[in-house]
């Protein structure tokens, strides 16, 4: 038994992303810090959504690939490609706001570490923001800030 609240095993120190920051800005902050995902936040810092790795990779699906013609000789349509690489480039122009989940679940900073991780094991989800009764962000938990307060006394 884990007698640990989310205050005590949270990250303080949060990035965010805003809802009018670019996907590719998100996509850099993703891959330079290694992690999954941010917590999205308005001006005032209350949060109103998340926008993950798998938020992207699923805009990403809608990308049409070129036909290939004639493969044997190599030979494929150039406008094809120009369009996958346009596609590409639009998707990274996307705002935040466009591909976030809104759908979130959001944690209290008294809420108990074995609630927490009931929670993110039930819903298979990686983050939960910790939020204040105004839905203010105040730290966010992952993973493996679960598995730090399992086996560090």
């Amino acid at each position: 038994m884990n007698n640990k609240t989310a205050k005590d095993i949270m990250t303080t120190e949060v990035i965010v992303a805003k809802q009018d920051d670019t996907v590719s800005d998100v996509a850099n902050i993703l891959v330079k810090q290694r992690i999954g995902g941010l917590p999205v936040v308005d001006s005032n810092n209350k949060v109103v959504g998340i926008i993950s790795e798998t938020d992207i990779m699923k805009k990403e699906k809608h990308i049409e690939s070129p036909n290939v013609v004639n493969f044997l000789e190599g030979l494929i349509f150039l406008e094809d490609l120009k369009k996958m690489e346009d596609d590409i480039k639009k998707i990274a122009a996307y705002k935040v706001g466009d591909l976030m989940s809104t759908d979130i679940v959001k944690v209290q900073e008294d809420d108990t570490f074995d609630m927490i991780a009931n929670i993110m094991i039930k819903k298979s989800i990686n983050r939960v923001p910790v939020v204040d009764k105004d839905n203010t962000l105040k730290g966010i938990i992952c993973r493996y800030d679960i598995i730090k307060a399992m086996y560090s006394e």
